[in-house]
């Protein structure tokens, strides 16, 4: 088996550094066409600057491969229509897009500003909703799409000092679990990736022999395999320092109390059995919640459904 992007074309917004650039590389490497987007700010979002895309299109030209630039700011809707009608333009269809590009503005909560959490949520999810929404129809008429939404542990299990970018990184993944119902039918699959990496993001946040390890290279191999054309759907996949995980919500069995019994104290005494992981399950959408609930009441109760 051999995972390769010929005659596909990909998009990889905040590809002028860090896992974005390693991305483009790698998929420019595999046959893939890249658009390399950048705004070219810095990891807080602020200044503006082509150079670090431009660079990263000369690696990929100079090593025989195909590529373009792109400044576009994945918020503005004009700016990133711009961008896909050019790559249209110019190749005639999207199939991959990785919705990278992100922003830190890390405080603890106290601290934290309104703007700043409105800032890192309209980067991350609105940066990703706009972009995804630019490209959903064209995938749709074709037939065929790849999207790879960035998530991060800070969102799945919670990191000190990042509500913001916790929230909007497991609301990535919210994103994902309706894309991929949606878009299923027309052979459009949506997995989210976890990385961690040692990038501008992660400076000064692990020891020197750790980032060594942690290479954004390692993390693009797992990135490579969430947008091919056997990828799988609804996929989180976790990776790092060349280890590979995959993360699942699932939601345990619980109990059923009858209307007499549905008081708080009884439900704080049945905690243990809520606990429980015996039984439990990874729902792929929210009505299996509900049909289990009520399928629990109506067994209790006698109620033909």
């Amino acid at each position: 088996m051999s995972i390769r992007f010929d005659d596909q074309v990909a998009i990889v917004t905040g590809a002028g550094g860090g896992l974005g650039r390693s991305h483009a590389l790698a998929l420019a490497a595999r046959g893939a066409k890249v658009v390399v987007n950048d705004l070219g700010g810095d990891v807080s979002g602020r200044g503006g600057s082509s150079e670090a895309a431009e660079a990263v299109v000369k690696e990929i030209t100079d090593a025989g491969g195909e590529a373009i630039a792109h400044g576009a700011n994945v918020c503005n809707a004009g700016q990133v229509a711009d961008m896909v009608q050019t790559v249209l333009n110019k190749w005639g269809r999207i199939d991959i897009l990785i919705n990278n590009a992100g922003v830190l503005r890390d405080k603890t909560f106290v601290k934290m500003e309104a703007a700043d959490f409105d800032f890192v949520m309209q980067v991350h999810v609105m940066g990703a909703v706009t972009c995804t929404k630019a490209v959903w129809e064209i995938m749709r008429e074709q037939g065929y799409g790849r999207i790879v939404m960035t998530t991060s542990s800070s969102g799945l299990y919670g990191n000190f000092g990042q509500s913001n970018y916790g929230a909007a990184k497991m609301g990535l993944v919210g994103f994902m679990n309706t894309l991929c119902l949606e878009g299923a039918k027309y052979n459009i699959h949506v997995n989210s990736l976890a990385p961690m990496a040692a990038t501008r993001m992660t400076e000064g946040l692990l020891p020197e022999e750790a980032l060594k390890l942690s290479t954004p290279e390692s993390v693009t191999a797992g990135l490579l395999t969430l947008c091919d054309k056997d990828a799988p759907n609804r996929t989180i996949l976790c990776a790092g320092a060349g280890g590979y995980a995959r993360a699942v919500i699932y939601e345990t069995d619980g109990v059923y109390l009858k209307p007499d019994e549905q008081l708080p104290e009884n439900v704080r005494a049945a905690m243990d059995q809520i606990n429980s992981p015996e039984g439990q399950q990874e729902f792929i959408q929210g009505g299996q919640q509900s049909m289990k609930f009520i399928g629990k009441a109506a067994a209790a109760l006698g109620v033909k459904m």
